[in-house]
């Protein structure tokens, strides 16, 4: 590769980014983003791990989430505005880089609204495969936004739901998540309340986006023998679930001093016993052990996820049109001379 074709990097755009997923297939996508983020799991303990760091204001958050496995490194910006969606404007918009740690040099940018979206789903997904009760066929989806047809299908994909019970505080947004699942597969409810949806589930997904301390899942709403999905508590002064369910139920979380900070169990002491989930994964910490066992997915998303998603766009984009090389960055011919690159360009 010549030092001009290394400086073009690879742009993935919205619709390159679609046109990429359908050229997979969504489900295809789900499974093998769940595969990714399953290696780099496995491989947890070679990665730099820290909080994101976030820029939190009374209308929302801008966070950035770096990670690296010492050969790559990865970034995400997002942001986290619930206010948005009364405005037409979405909730949480993203874009992601990879870099080589060699060099230096950005090796892929892409749009990252949508494949958090996905990347989300299929984690969820995965640790649905991992904790939930077995045999689970029914998800009661509360929160009926912009993550719910992603999950509902990344369940079917991954964790084998063949059921989706819907409920959201605003009918349209129901209406709007069983219109989209109609040709799914799925048998689809639409409830009237939390309670109806959550009748006859083994997973219970919540994902609302209201920041307030919010109590989506009461104490006396969930039996035993359950998997919690939560996955709508994402940053400090935002939960879903009762503080009594998180001290019933066995918590298992990406990063702790993320979770403890952003996640459900910010309502809870510092030191409640959690299980991050790939010790479970690696066969370090026990899962699910008993039928009558409420498992709770803390997640607020981290790094890593990231990571492994943007991996597995800069694997799939190769030998394909779904980018675009972009001008990103200065390529001097001695590379001591970027002054003499900006004079000669004069013409």
């Amino acid at each position: 590769m010549t030092p001009s074709e290394k400086a073009l990097v690879p742009f993935v755009s919205v619709d390159h980014m679609m046109q990429l997923i359908h050229h997979i297939g969504v489900r295809n996508m789900l499974r093998g983003l769940a595969s990714y983020i399953e290696d780099d799991f496995r491989r947890w303990e070679l990665f730099d791990k820290t909080p994101r760091v976030a820029s939190h204001s009374a209308e929302g958050v801008i966070e950035l989430m770096p990670t690296s496995d010492g050969e790559t490194y990865g970034f995400k910006y997002v942001n986290g505005h619930p206010k948005n969606t009364a405005e037409g404007l979405q909730t949480v918009t993203a874009f992601g880089l990879l870099a080589d740690v060699d060099t230096g040099y950005p090796v892929l940018l892409t749009e990252m609204t949508m494949l958090t979206a996905l990347r989300t789903a299929a984690t969820s997904a995965l640790v649905a495969r991992t904790l939930a009760p077995r045999g689970a066929k029914t998800m009661a989806m509360i929160g009926n936004g912009a993550q719910s047809e992603f999950q509902s299908i990344a369940m079917q994909a991954i964790a084998g739901i063949d059921e989706v019970r819907l409920f959201d505080i605003d009918p349209a947004a129901t209406a709007k998540c069983a219109a989209n699942l109609a040709g799914s597969g799925l048998k689809i409810t639409a409830c009237n309340t939390a309670e109806d949806a959550i009748q006859g589930a083994q997973i219970l997904t919540t994902c609302t986006a209201d920041k307030a301390y919010a109590t989506i899942l009461t104490d006396n709403m969930v039996g035993a023998g359950v998997h919690i999905n939560a996955i709508g508590g994402d940053c400090p002064g935002k939960t879903e679930v009762a503080p009594a369910i998180l001290r019933r139920g066995d918590i298992f979380v990406e990063y702790p001093p993320q979770t403890r900070i952003e996640g459900d169990i910010q309502q809870l002491d510092d030191d409640h016993p959690v299980t991050e989930i790939w010790q479970v994964l690696t066969g370090q910490a026990q899962g699910r052990t008993s039928d009558k066992q409420i498992t709770i997915f803390d997640s607020v998303g981290f790094a890593i996820e990231d990571f492994s998603a943007l991996r597995f766009v800069r694997d799939r984009i190769e030998e394909t049109e779904f980018y675009h090389p972009l001008d990103l960055l200065a390529d001097p011919d001695d590379p001591r001379d970027l002054f003499g690159m900006l004079t000669r360009a004069k013409g």
